[in-house]
């Protein structure tokens, strides 16, 4: 009996290869596409004798393959976009992404796919699996270091895991590119995955501005030492590390230190003001075993940047203290914070605080 794996589609090349892949493997294969309200058009075109035709269902006849579509706007609406206005109205800065993948696409998209009778659900992230020889399944980074999205995947459990399947992982983009052409497949939609799926044409605060319950409120930009400086239209248009926007003459620039949104008020300081010896982190999802003693391991903080030296210190109920070998810049309350062993990701949490650095 052959192997049923459902696949998510996008329309993108990497989840139409992805489809391939598996099919070339002889495994019987179906796709997925899932609606949240914020395709981009070209997702869609209109035919006269029907209420709208997708163009992923093209992915579907291209490789001789059933495309279901479901549509889940209402469930992204509320997990996904609420979410992101939440944690901004907190004074944080949201990864959808990261909460995205373990709550829809390896949660409803998964149970949905089991429906359909499939064992796994496939989708184009440029990460690996390893089961090792108990059967417990681990994630590690994807092979072409450009593209590798282990981060986003990082709070994946490790039952989400053994359900999961990333047959891009031990390839490269460009090859990925050069066999869809090789093989006469086309894509439907040219854009590329982006950070925020939701927000394409449009600066994040006019986003947030049209949300409904989203009210952000003016209010005093402070220095590092709570001297008023200033003021501000809102919380929402700043992150830690940001230089533009603040509109306080000084002799220096000013950066954001710091979102005080219990006092609704913006903390601006130096660029040496933004060094952390460490932070802070909640929520923690350990693909393996929950550590019991300190670990000496790498941390990345934000996606674009690289994992530095750490030491995890294991707090109650998955938390921790991350404390860094050397300080680290715009350390940023909402962003996920990942833990690494070479290869391995351990595990990941939420970014709550962070401490500043005293040289």
């Amino acid at each position: 009996m052959k192997h049923t794996t459902a696949v998510a589609i996008s329309g993108g090349v990497d989840s139409l290869m992805t489809a391939y892949l598996l099919k070339e493997q002889g495994q019987h294969v179906i796709g997925i596409h899932f609606i949240t309200g914020f395709e981009a058009a070209s997702a869609y075109t209109r035919d006269p004798g029907s209420d709208k035709k997708h163009n992923v269902l093209k992915i579907g006849e291209q490789l001789g393959i059933p495309v279901d579509i479901i549509d889940i706007r209402d469930e992204f609406q509320e997990k996904i976009v609420g979410y992101f206005c939440r944690s901004y109205q907190s004074g944080q800065t949201p990864n959808p992404c990261m909460h995205c993948n373990p709550t829809i696409k390896f949660g409803t998209i998964l149970a949905h796919a089991h429906k359909l009778g499939a064992q796994k659900l496939a989708t184009g992230h440029y990460a690996r699996i390893k089961k090792d020889p108990n059967g417990h399944h681990h994630l590690l980074k994807g092979l072409d270091p450009k593209k590798d999205q282990s981060y986003f995947l990082a709070r994946l459990t490790r039952q989400q895991l053994a359900n999961a399947c990333f047959p891009l992982g031990e390839m490269k983009k460009s090859d990925i590119q050069q066999m869809a052409t090789q093989k006469g497949l086309y894509p439907v939609t040219r854009a590329e995955s982006q950070d925020v799926c939701f927000i394409k044409d449009e600066a994040y605060a006019e986003f947030l501005a049209k949300q409904t319950g989203f009210d952000p409120q003016p209010g005093l930009i402070e220095n590092v030492n709570g001297q008023v400086i200033g003021e501000h239209r809102g919380l929402h248009l700043f992150t830690i590390g940001q230089r533009r926007g603040i509109n306080c003459p000084a002799a220096e620039p000013y950066y954001v230190v710091r979102l005080d949104a219990e006092r609704n008020r913006l903390i601006v300081g130096s660029k040496n003001d933004l060094l952390s010896s460490e932070c802070r982190v909640t929520d923690i999802n350990w693909i393996g075993a929950e550590p019991g003693a300190l670990m000496e391991i790498r941390t990345r903080v934000r996606y674009r940047s690289q994992e530095v030296a750490a030491t995890v210190i294991p707090g109650d109920r998955n938390t921790a203290v991350v404390r860094f070998k050397e300080p680290q810049a715009s350390i940023t309350p909402g962003q996920g914070a990942v833990f690494y062993r070479n290869d391995e990701v351990l595990g990941a949490g939420w970014i709550e605080d962070s401490t500043a650095h005293r040289a």
